[in-house]
């Protein structure tokens, strides 16, 4: 198969065979909210051989819906694509307060590239893109997108990722809350715009 072979995304969860440590560390986590109906959504990725060496993967998000999210692969890593509804957008910076590093200012050229220095994370604030990786032991975060009291969440939680292995949440951006074994906020891998319908995960030349 050549480098320009097209390849399908993987949905929630990420492929098992490829992520074994994630299966490991963090067991049968639960996946809730809206991660049941995650889209299978067409891409245009490299080969296995060419993504393994870290080239930059194409994915067509043309059909994802807002409140969906769809997982590619790069490099190894799960890396996940939010399409945000606009009240979930909004509700970004009601919870500032209560998040370790709500500016992405640890790490910001580790974590966070410039242009995803604001209070999306994100390019685009419909979107946000994301490495699936909690930065505490390296487990794989559950999807919590709906609102409100659940067990292990917050009563005002806003919705997000909860890491099941040591209740560590993160916001729709990221971002971590403040006294959680996460020292950190999720990466932002380097990613552009190619179109409207079509996103560069691995490199940001454009951006």
């Amino acid at each position: 198969m050549s480098d320009a072979a097209a390849d399908q995304p993987v949905s929630t969860p990420v492929d098992s065979s490829r992520r074994t440590w994630i299966a490991i560390t963090c067991g049968a986590g639960a996946v809730g909210g809206v991660a049941a109906a995650v889209p299978f959504v067409s891409s245009f990725a490299p080969s296995e051989r060419a993504r393994a060496a870290g080239a930059p993967v194409q994915v067509d998000i043309s059909g994802l819906k807002p409140g969906e999210k769809l997982t590619v692969e790069w490099r190894g890593k799960p890396v996940w694509i939010v399409r945000r509804t606009p009240e979930q957008v909004a509700a970004l910076p009601k919870i500032d307060a209560e998040l370790a590093d709500p500016q992405s200012k640890r790490k910001p050229d580790e974590l966070t590239p410039a242009y995803a220095r604001n209070e999306a994370r994100s390019i685009k604030p419909e979107f946000f893109v994301g490495v699936g990786i909690c930065s505490h032991l390296g487990c794989s975060p559950s999807d919590k997108f709906t609102p409100g009291p659940q067990p292990s969440l917050p009563d005002n939680w806003q919705g997000g990722f909860l890491c099941p292995c040591h209740g560590s949440t993160f916001d729709l951006a990221g971002r971590v809350f403040k006294n959680k074994p996460a020292p950190d906020n999720l990466e932002v891998p380097p990613h552009m715009y190619l179109s409207d319908s079509v996103v560069l995960i691995g490199e940001d030349k454009k951006a």
